[in-house]
Protein backbone atom coordinates (compact mmCIF):
# COMPACT_ATOMS: atom_id res chain seq x y z
CA UNK A 1 0.00 0.00 0.00
CA UNK A 2 1.50 3.34 -1.38
CA UNK A 3 0.07 6.63 0.56
CA UNK A 4 0.33 9.92 -1.22
CA UNK A 5 1.92 12.60 0.31
CA UNK A 6 3.12 10.15 3.35
CA UNK A 7 4.95 13.26 4.89
CA UNK A 8 1.93 15.45 6.24
CA UNK A 9 0.34 12.09 7.53
CA UNK A 10 3.31 11.23 9.77
CA UNK A 11 3.75 15.09 10.78
CA UNK A 12 0.25 14.50 11.96
CA UNK A 13 1.30 11.49 13.88
CA UNK A 14 3.82 13.34 15.46
CA UNK A 15 1.86 16.63 16.28
CA UNK A 16 -0.83 13.55 18.04
CA UNK A 17 2.21 12.94 19.98
CA UNK A 18 3.23 16.49 21.50
CA UNK A 19 -0.92 16.93 22.17
CA UNK A 20 -0.92 13.93 24.29
CA UNK A 21 2.57 14.84 25.88
CA UNK A 22 1.03 17.92 26.99
CA UNK A 23 -2.17 16.76 27.58
CA UNK A 24 -0.67 14.35 30.30
CA UNK A 25 1.67 16.92 31.44
CA UNK A 26 -1.25 19.26 32.03
CA UNK A 27 -3.68 16.66 34.11
CA UNK A 28 -1.90 17.03 37.40
CA UNK A 29 -2.46 21.06 37.52
CA UNK A 30 -5.82 21.08 36.54
CA UNK A 31 -6.48 17.77 39.17
CA UNK A 32 -4.53 20.10 41.67
CA UNK A 33 -6.81 21.58 44.08
CA UNK A 34 -8.56 17.75 44.87
CA UNK A 35 -5.44 16.18 44.77
CA UNK A 36 -4.32 18.90 47.19
CA UNK A 37 -6.92 18.28 49.25
CA UNK A 38 -6.82 14.31 49.15
CA UNK A 39 -3.36 14.70 49.90
CA UNK A 40 -2.92 17.30 52.59
CA UNK A 41 -0.45 19.04 51.12
CA UNK A 42 -0.06 23.51 50.53
CA UNK A 43 0.88 25.17 47.39
CA UNK A 44 4.11 25.81 48.59
CA UNK A 45 4.75 21.57 48.55
CA UNK A 46 2.98 21.81 45.04
CA UNK A 47 5.78 24.27 43.93
CA UNK A 48 8.33 21.70 44.73
CA UNK A 49 6.23 19.15 43.09
CA UNK A 50 6.51 21.47 40.11
CA UNK A 51 9.76 22.60 39.96
CA UNK A 52 10.77 18.91 40.66
CA UNK A 53 9.07 18.19 36.80
CA UNK A 54 10.87 21.38 35.46
CA UNK A 55 14.00 20.76 37.00
CA UNK A 56 14.18 16.73 35.45
CA UNK A 57 13.01 18.26 32.04
CA UNK A 58 15.68 20.48 31.98
CA UNK A 59 18.50 17.92 32.69
CA UNK A 60 16.67 15.04 30.39
CA UNK A 61 16.74 16.99 27.28
CA UNK A 62 19.85 16.47 25.48
CA UNK A 63 20.08 12.75 27.26
CA UNK A 64 16.94 11.97 25.44
CA UNK A 65 18.28 14.08 22.17
CA UNK A 66 21.04 12.11 22.43
CA UNK A 67 19.27 8.78 22.68
CA UNK A 68 16.27 9.22 19.93
CA UNK A 69 20.08 9.92 17.40
CA UNK A 70 21.62 7.19 18.79
CA UNK A 71 18.37 4.16 18.71
CA UNK A 72 16.45 6.01 16.24
CA UNK A 73 12.95 7.50 16.04
CA UNK A 74 10.94 4.82 15.56
CA UNK A 75 12.19 2.56 18.87
CA UNK A 76 12.99 5.51 20.97
CA UNK A 77 9.69 7.44 21.15
CA UNK A 78 7.95 4.59 21.73
CA UNK A 79 10.13 3.54 24.87
CA UNK A 80 9.78 7.30 26.23
CA UNK A 81 6.03 7.54 24.84
CA UNK A 82 5.60 4.38 26.91
CA UNK A 83 7.34 5.32 29.65
CA UNK A 84 5.79 8.79 30.54
CA UNK A 85 2.17 7.15 30.16
CA UNK A 86 2.69 4.84 32.70
CA UNK A 87 4.24 6.99 35.18
CA UNK A 88 1.32 9.40 34.45
CA UNK A 89 -1.12 6.30 35.32
CA UNK A 90 1.16 5.72 38.49
CA UNK A 91 0.30 8.83 40.11
CA UNK A 92 -3.29 7.41 40.79
CA UNK A 93 -1.08 5.80 43.67
CA UNK A 94 0.67 8.59 45.31
CA UNK A 95 0.22 8.69 48.90
CA UNK A 96 1.44 12.36 49.47
CA UNK A 97 3.12 15.11 48.04
CA UNK A 98 6.57 13.48 48.03
CA UNK A 99 5.31 10.09 46.12
CA UNK A 100 3.80 12.74 43.89
CA UNK A 101 7.33 14.93 43.67
CA UNK A 102 8.68 11.67 42.64
CA UNK A 103 6.68 10.57 40.07
CA UNK A 104 6.61 14.04 38.59
CA UNK A 105 10.29 14.07 38.19
CA UNK A 106 10.01 10.68 36.33
CA UNK A 107 7.53 12.35 34.65
CA UNK A 108 10.27 14.83 33.54
CA UNK A 109 12.76 12.95 32.59
CA UNK A 110 10.50 11.13 29.80
CA UNK A 111 8.31 13.81 28.17
CA UNK A 112 11.51 15.79 27.75
CA UNK A 113 11.98 13.31 24.51
CA UNK A 114 9.28 14.83 22.73
CA UNK A 115 10.58 18.26 21.31
CA UNK A 116 13.68 16.45 19.91
CA UNK A 117 11.87 13.62 18.18
CA UNK A 118 9.38 16.00 16.61
CA UNK A 119 12.51 18.08 15.45
CA UNK A 120 14.57 14.84 14.08
CA UNK A 121 10.96 13.48 12.23
CA UNK A 122 10.49 17.16 10.46
CA UNK A 123 14.18 16.39 9.23
CA UNK A 124 13.56 13.26 8.23
CA UNK A 125 10.14 13.69 6.10
CA UNK A 126 10.54 17.05 4.82
CA UNK A 127 12.31 18.80 1.91
CA UNK A 128 14.36 22.23 3.52
CA UNK A 129 11.77 24.55 2.34
CA UNK A 130 8.85 23.21 4.40
CA UNK A 131 10.81 21.90 7.15
CA UNK A 132 9.84 24.96 8.73
CA UNK A 133 6.19 24.21 8.11
CA UNK A 134 6.31 20.98 9.59
CA UNK A 135 8.03 22.22 12.37
CA UNK A 136 4.92 24.50 13.29
CA UNK A 137 2.46 21.85 12.75
CA UNK A 138 4.12 19.38 15.45
CA UNK A 139 4.98 22.31 18.04
CA UNK A 140 1.22 23.62 17.70
CA UNK A 141 0.51 20.22 19.36
CA UNK A 142 2.02 21.68 22.73
CA UNK A 143 -0.90 23.92 22.43
CA UNK A 144 -3.54 21.87 21.58
CA UNK A 145 -2.33 19.72 24.47
CA UNK A 146 -3.04 21.81 27.42
CA UNK A 147 -6.39 23.19 26.09
CA UNK A 148 -7.66 19.80 25.82
CA UNK A 149 -6.90 18.62 29.52
CA UNK A 150 -8.91 21.18 31.39
CA UNK A 151 -12.39 19.33 29.73
CA UNK A 152 -11.22 16.17 29.81
CA UNK A 153 -9.51 16.32 33.41
CA UNK A 154 -13.02 18.06 34.66
CA UNK A 155 -14.89 15.35 33.02
CA UNK A 156 -13.40 12.52 34.95
CA UNK A 157 -12.76 14.01 38.28
CA UNK A 158 -16.75 14.96 37.66
CA UNK A 159 -17.68 11.53 36.39
CA UNK A 160 -16.35 9.36 38.78
CA UNK A 161 -16.50 11.08 41.64
CA UNK A 162 -19.59 9.92 43.45
CA UNK A 163 -17.03 6.30 43.31
CA UNK A 164 -14.13 8.57 44.99
CA UNK A 165 -11.85 7.64 42.05
CA UNK A 166 -12.26 11.22 40.75
CA UNK A 167 -8.37 12.21 40.80
CA UNK A 168 -7.24 8.42 40.32
CA UNK A 169 -9.10 8.02 36.94
CA UNK A 170 -8.00 11.43 35.94
CA UNK A 171 -4.68 10.01 35.71
CA UNK A 172 -5.33 6.87 34.26
CA UNK A 173 -7.56 8.26 31.32
CA UNK A 174 -5.02 10.70 30.27
CA UNK A 175 -1.93 7.70 30.72
CA UNK A 176 -3.90 5.56 28.82
CA UNK A 177 -4.54 7.34 26.26
CA UNK A 178 -0.52 7.64 25.63
CA UNK A 179 -0.15 3.92 25.85
CA UNK A 180 -2.63 3.57 22.82
CA UNK A 181 -0.65 6.75 21.02
CA UNK A 182 2.59 4.50 21.72
CA UNK A 183 1.64 1.60 20.33
CA UNK A 184 0.67 3.46 17.47
CA UNK A 185 3.29 4.95 16.90
CA UNK A 186 5.66 1.88 16.87
CA UNK A 187 3.04 0.42 14.51
CA UNK A 188 2.78 3.19 12.09
CA UNK A 189 6.03 5.25 12.14
CA UNK A 190 9.21 4.40 10.07
CA UNK A 191 11.89 6.52 8.77
CA UNK A 192 11.45 7.23 4.99
CA UNK A 193 14.20 4.31 3.76
CA UNK A 194 11.72 2.00 5.25
CA UNK A 195 8.77 3.28 5.03
CA UNK A 196 6.72 0.46 2.83
CA UNK A 197 4.03 3.05 2.43
CA UNK A 198 6.02 6.20 0.63
CA UNK A 199 6.00 6.32 -2.72
CA UNK A 200 9.27 6.67 -4.80
CA UNK A 201 8.04 10.18 -6.06
CA UNK A 202 7.70 11.30 -2.63
CA UNK A 203 10.98 9.54 -1.78
CA UNK A 204 12.77 11.44 -3.97
CA UNK A 205 11.21 14.91 -3.48
CA UNK A 206 12.14 14.46 -0.11
CA UNK A 207 15.85 13.68 -0.55
CA UNK A 208 16.53 16.04 -3.39
CA UNK A 209 14.91 19.00 -0.85
CA UNK A 210 17.67 17.92 1.55
CA UNK A 211 21.02 19.43 2.36
CA UNK A 212 23.68 17.08 1.19
CA UNK A 213 26.06 17.81 3.45
CA UNK A 214 24.26 17.49 6.19
CA UNK A 215 23.52 14.08 5.86
CA UNK A 216 23.92 11.21 8.54
CA UNK A 217 26.94 9.91 9.70
CA UNK A 218 27.65 5.54 10.93
CA UNK A 219 28.61 7.63 13.84
CA UNK A 220 27.06 8.34 17.12
CA UNK A 221 26.64 12.53 17.98
CA UNK A 222 29.49 13.79 19.98
CA UNK A 223 28.44 15.73 22.39
CA UNK A 224 31.38 17.88 22.66
CA UNK A 225 32.03 18.84 19.25
CA UNK A 226 28.29 20.45 19.23
CA UNK A 227 29.76 22.33 21.97
CA UNK A 228 32.84 23.64 20.25
CA UNK A 229 30.71 25.11 17.11
CA UNK A 230 29.39 28.92 17.57
CA UNK A 231 25.89 27.71 15.78
CA UNK A 232 25.02 25.66 18.42
CA UNK A 233 25.32 28.73 20.87
CA UNK A 234 23.70 30.47 19.02
CA UNK A 235 20.84 28.93 19.11
CA UNK A 236 21.61 27.92 22.91
CA UNK A 237 21.14 31.85 23.96
CA UNK A 238 18.03 33.06 21.20
CA UNK A 239 16.11 30.05 22.97
CA UNK A 240 17.60 31.02 26.28
CA UNK A 241 16.18 34.64 25.61
CA UNK A 242 13.10 33.41 24.29
CA UNK A 243 11.52 30.86 26.55
CA UNK A 244 10.28 33.31 29.55
CA UNK A 245 7.58 34.53 27.51
CA UNK A 246 6.08 31.20 27.26
CA UNK A 247 6.63 30.38 31.05
CA UNK A 248 4.96 33.53 31.83
CA UNK A 249 2.23 33.25 29.84
CA UNK A 250 1.80 29.63 31.15
CA UNK A 251 2.01 30.24 35.00
CA UNK A 252 1.80 33.92 35.30
CA UNK A 253 -1.42 35.73 33.12
CA UNK A 254 -4.12 34.28 35.04
CA UNK A 255 -2.32 35.16 37.93
CA UNK A 256 -1.90 38.88 36.44
CA UNK A 257 -5.44 38.75 35.20
CA UNK A 258 -7.04 38.70 38.90
CA UNK A 259 -4.57 40.24 41.10
CA UNK A 260 -3.57 43.64 38.93
CA UNK A 261 -6.73 43.61 36.23
CA UNK A 262 -9.25 42.60 38.67
CA UNK A 263 -10.62 40.37 36.55
CA UNK A 264 -13.26 37.92 37.84
CA UNK A 265 -12.32 34.48 37.54
CA UNK A 266 -15.29 33.18 35.40
CA UNK A 267 -14.37 36.18 32.75
CA UNK A 268 -10.16 34.98 33.19
CA UNK A 269 -11.98 30.92 32.20
CA UNK A 270 -13.43 32.33 28.99
CA UNK A 271 -10.83 34.40 27.80
CA UNK A 272 -7.00 33.49 29.08
CA UNK A 273 -7.05 30.44 26.43
CA UNK A 274 -7.05 33.49 23.54
CA UNK A 275 -3.03 33.54 23.43
CA UNK A 276 -2.74 29.63 23.62
CA UNK A 277 -4.75 29.80 20.17
CA UNK A 278 -2.91 32.68 18.88
CA UNK A 279 0.27 30.70 19.54
CA UNK A 280 -1.08 27.31 17.33
CA UNK A 281 -1.43 30.22 14.29
CA UNK A 282 2.03 31.34 15.40
CA UNK A 283 3.22 27.60 15.07
CA UNK A 284 2.86 27.51 11.46
CA UNK A 285 3.37 31.16 10.81
CA UNK A 286 7.09 31.05 11.16
CA UNK A 287 7.40 28.62 8.87
CA UNK A 288 5.14 30.24 5.58
CA UNK A 289 6.97 33.28 6.33
CA UNK A 290 10.52 31.52 5.92
CA UNK A 291 9.01 29.30 3.11
CA UNK A 292 8.43 32.88 1.36
CA UNK A 293 11.38 34.47 1.47
CA UNK A 294 12.95 31.56 0.05
CA UNK A 295 10.43 30.97 -2.80
CA UNK A 296 9.72 34.70 -3.66
CA UNK A 297 12.42 36.81 -2.75
CA UNK A 298 15.50 33.97 -2.87
CA UNK A 299 16.91 33.97 0.39
CA UNK A 300 19.04 30.75 1.75
CA UNK A 301 17.42 28.64 4.15
CA UNK A 302 18.75 30.16 7.01
CA UNK A 303 18.56 34.17 6.17
CA UNK A 304 15.26 32.85 5.78
CA UNK A 305 14.54 31.84 8.84
CA UNK A 306 16.31 34.56 10.65
CA UNK A 307 13.98 36.79 9.06
CA UNK A 308 10.97 35.07 10.33
CA UNK A 309 12.61 34.85 13.66
CA UNK A 310 13.10 39.04 13.33
CA UNK A 311 9.92 39.35 12.47
CA UNK A 312 8.39 37.46 15.23
CA UNK A 313 10.85 39.42 17.61
CA UNK A 314 9.31 42.53 16.61
CA UNK A 315 5.79 41.38 17.47
CA UNK A 316 6.78 40.48 20.84
CA UNK A 317 7.01 44.16 21.57
CA UNK A 318 3.43 43.71 22.50
CA UNK A 319 3.91 42.20 25.41
CA UNK A 320 5.72 45.01 26.59
CA UNK A 321 2.72 47.47 25.76
CA UNK A 322 0.87 45.38 28.44
CA UNK A 323 2.37 47.20 31.01
CA UNK A 324 1.23 50.49 30.49
CA UNK A 325 -2.79 49.27 29.40
CA UNK A 326 -5.41 49.64 32.13
CA UNK A 327 -8.01 47.44 30.28
CA UNK A 328 -7.75 43.49 30.88
CA UNK A 329 -8.86 42.82 27.71
CA UNK A 330 -6.75 45.23 26.15
CA UNK A 331 -4.04 43.22 28.07
CA UNK A 332 -5.38 39.83 27.11
CA UNK A 333 -5.45 41.01 22.62
CA UNK A 334 -1.83 41.81 23.84
CA UNK A 335 -0.91 38.83 25.19
CA UNK A 336 -2.50 37.33 22.10
CA UNK A 337 -0.03 38.52 19.74
CA UNK A 338 2.68 37.96 22.29
CA UNK A 339 1.97 34.67 22.25
CA UNK A 340 1.49 34.37 18.53
CA UNK A 341 4.67 36.25 18.14
CA UNK A 342 6.34 34.00 20.49
CA UNK A 343 5.76 31.17 18.77
CA UNK A 344 6.58 31.92 15.37
CA UNK A 345 9.95 32.97 16.13
CA UNK A 346 10.20 29.48 18.49
CA UNK A 347 9.02 27.39 15.72
CA UNK A 348 11.88 29.09 13.58
CA UNK A 349 14.87 28.62 16.19
CA UNK A 350 13.97 25.11 16.83
CA UNK A 351 14.02 23.96 13.26
CA UNK A 352 17.52 25.77 12.73
CA UNK A 353 19.08 22.86 14.82
CA UNK A 354 17.69 20.95 11.23
CA UNK A 355 19.28 23.54 8.90
CA UNK A 356 22.61 23.39 10.97
CA UNK A 357 23.51 20.22 11.69
CA UNK A 358 23.68 16.77 10.54
CA UNK A 359 20.86 13.95 10.77
CA UNK A 360 22.55 12.14 13.68
CA UNK A 361 23.15 15.19 15.61
CA UNK A 362 19.60 16.85 15.81
CA UNK A 363 17.84 15.19 18.59
CA UNK A 364 20.82 16.04 20.46
CA UNK A 365 21.58 19.72 19.50
CA UNK A 366 17.55 20.50 19.89
CA UNK A 367 18.04 18.82 23.02
CA UNK A 368 20.78 20.85 24.11
CA UNK A 369 19.37 23.95 22.84
CA UNK A 370 15.83 23.18 25.21
CA UNK A 371 17.40 22.58 27.95
CA UNK A 372 18.75 26.35 27.95
CA UNK A 373 15.10 27.50 26.91
CA UNK A 374 14.18 25.78 30.01
CA UNK A 375 16.88 27.26 32.14
CA UNK A 376 15.97 30.69 31.01
CA UNK A 377 12.62 29.79 32.11
CA UNK A 378 13.38 28.93 35.56
CA UNK A 379 15.27 31.53 35.82
CA UNK A 380 13.15 34.57 34.69
CA UNK A 381 10.46 32.40 36.99
CA UNK A 382 12.70 32.88 40.21
CA UNK A 383 13.89 36.55 39.60
CA UNK A 384 9.70 37.12 38.52
CA UNK A 385 8.73 35.46 41.99
CA UNK A 386 11.01 37.46 43.89
CA UNK A 387 10.59 40.58 42.53
CA UNK A 388 6.66 40.70 41.48
CA UNK A 389 5.54 41.82 44.91
CA UNK A 390 8.02 44.70 45.09
CA UNK A 391 8.45 46.23 41.22
CA UNK A 392 4.78 45.24 39.53
CA UNK A 393 4.25 43.05 36.52
CA UNK A 394 5.68 45.94 34.27
CA UNK A 395 9.18 45.66 34.25
CA UNK A 396 9.01 42.16 33.40
CA UNK A 397 6.83 42.64 30.54
CA UNK A 398 9.26 45.17 28.95
CA UNK A 399 12.12 42.75 29.42
CA UNK A 400 10.33 40.15 27.47
CA UNK A 401 9.68 42.25 24.34
CA UNK A 402 13.69 42.97 24.33
CA UNK A 403 14.38 39.69 25.15
CA UNK A 404 13.95 37.96 21.82
CA UNK A 405 15.31 41.42 19.57
CA UNK A 406 18.46 40.93 21.56
CA UNK A 407 18.33 36.93 20.53
CA UNK A 408 17.56 38.07 16.71
CA UNK A 409 20.70 39.94 16.71
CA UNK A 410 22.53 37.03 18.06
CA UNK A 411 21.47 34.78 15.32
CA UNK A 412 22.64 37.15 12.65
CA UNK A 413 25.60 38.23 14.23
CA UNK A 414 26.82 34.64 15.96
CA UNK A 415 25.23 31.80 13.78
CA UNK A 416 27.61 31.46 10.22
CA UNK A 417 26.18 30.13 6.64
CA UNK A 418 26.60 26.85 6.43
CA UNK A 419 29.54 26.54 3.76
CA UNK A 420 27.09 24.40 1.11
CA UNK A 421 24.10 25.83 0.39
CA UNK A 422 21.95 27.38 -2.35
CA UNK A 423 18.73 29.19 -2.60
CA UNK A 424 15.45 27.25 -2.38
CA UNK A 425 14.38 26.59 -5.82
CA UNK A 426 10.47 27.43 -5.82
CA UNK A 427 8.34 24.53 -5.85
CA UNK A 428 5.58 23.40 -7.75
CA UNK A 429 1.90 24.07 -7.17
CA UNK A 430 1.74 20.14 -6.70
CA UNK A 431 4.31 20.02 -3.98
CA UNK A 432 3.31 23.33 -2.49
CA UNK A 433 -0.12 21.42 -1.16
CA UNK A 434 0.40 20.48 2.32
CA UNK A 435 -2.79 18.86 3.54
CA UNK A 436 -3.40 15.31 3.12
CA UNK A 437 -5.08 14.06 0.21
Amino acid sequence: MKVKRLRWWIIGLVCLGTIVNYLSRSSLSVAAPTVMQELNFTEHEYSWIISTFQLCYTIAQPIAGYILDSVGLKVGFFVFALLWSLVNMAHALAGGWISLAFLRGLMGLTEASAIPAGMKASSEWFPAKERGIAGGLFNAGTSIGAMLAPPLVVWALLTFESSGLGTEMAFVITGGIGVLFAITWFLIYNSPDKHPWLTKEESDYIEEGQEKHLAAGNQKPSVRSILKQRNFWGLAIARFLADPAWGTLSFWMPLYLMKVMHLPLKEIALFAWLPFLAADFGCVAGGFIAKFCMEKLGMTTLNARRTAFTIGALLMISIGLVSIVDDPYMAIALMSIGGFAHQTLSTVVITMSADLFKKNEIATVAGMTGSCAWIGQLSFTLVMGALVAVIGYGPFFVGLSIFDIVGAIVLWVLIKEPAHHQPSAPVTDEEAIITPQ
